[in-house]
């Protein structure tokens, strides 16, 4: 009896020792994850400033080209300066972001399960299963040019709360992101709504959680974010004419609290 009072106290011990480890963990992979995205906030900042020294230098070439003179050379040593700067920091973002922890580790192996067959149903879903990501692609999931869920991709999404809501998916929160291309918005009408890509990003992000809330996920298990163009996935085409690959909204699927 003796024996087995002990062996109670061991198993209640060990898993005091194993829930104390898995909350140091999760707490060292928040602090992780802030640190990074920290890092990961200052350099788009400095991307986007360059961004717009590269739009003023270019108007100030073209201007110098009609007129002609000895400036030409020089704005066009500065632009070729600033792109190769732009190019790096793209780079370093991108590489900081492979190392970005949304949970750090793949889902369980039943969540995932649910999740790689519900992708396989929809052309607009991708699921990356190494690091518990669901992507839609914007151009199938909203009308053009607005944030309205599309009603074919309504579906999509319903379907995917259904396995959020199920017994799997316990214990994981949701954070919804947003992702435009470059193409500026100009048409009058949209830019009401949306003045510019990070509006849009966002905008587009809530409608995703308005309809996941509709159907039964808990709030407080949700937050959105939004990125504009500044986390492309491919290159956008010169010019701003943008590539589709980069408009869509990624669900992160990660550990309670995160």
């Amino acid at each position: 009896m003796r024996i087995a009072k002990l062996s109670v106290v061991f198993l209640v011990c060990a898993c005091i020792v194993l829930a104390s480890g898995c909350n140091s963990q999760l707490k060292d992979l928040q602090i992780q994850n802030q640190t990074q995205q920290k890092r990961i906030d200052q350099l788009q900042a400095e991307l986007s400033a360059k961004s717009l020294e590269l739009e003023q230098l270019n108007r100030q070439l073209d201007d110098a080209r009609k007129k002609g003179g000895i400036e030409v050379e020089t704005l066009e040593q500065k632009i070729a300066a600033l792109k190769e700067d732009l190019a790096k920091k793209n780079e370093l973002i991108a590489s900081l972001q492979q190392k970005l922890l949304y949970g750090g580790a793949a889902l369980p192996v039943e969540l995932t399960t649910k999740l790689e067959d519900f992708a396989k149903q929809y052309d607009l879903v991708t699921f990356d299963a190494s690091r518990g990501i669901v992507k839609f692609k914007s151009d199938l999931l909203f009308e053009l040019g607005s944030d309205k869920v599309a009603s074919e991709a309504t579906k999509a999404v319903k379907s995917l709360c259904e396995i959020l809501n199920s017994q799997e998916a316990k214990g994981f929160d949701i954070i919804i992101a947003g992702h435009t291309d470059d193409i500026p918005i100009e048409k009058p009408a949209t830019r009401e709504k949306h003045p510019t890509n990070w509006y849009l990003s966002v905008h587009r992000s809530i409608s995703v959680l308005d309809v996941m809330a509709e159907n039964n996920i808990d709030p407080k298990r949700m937050s959105v974010r939004g990125f504009s163009e500044y986390r492309p996935v491919a290159e956008n085409k010169a010019g701003k004419k943008g590539n589709p690959l980069n408009r869509r909204v990624e669900i992160y699927i990660v550990p309670e609290g995160m």
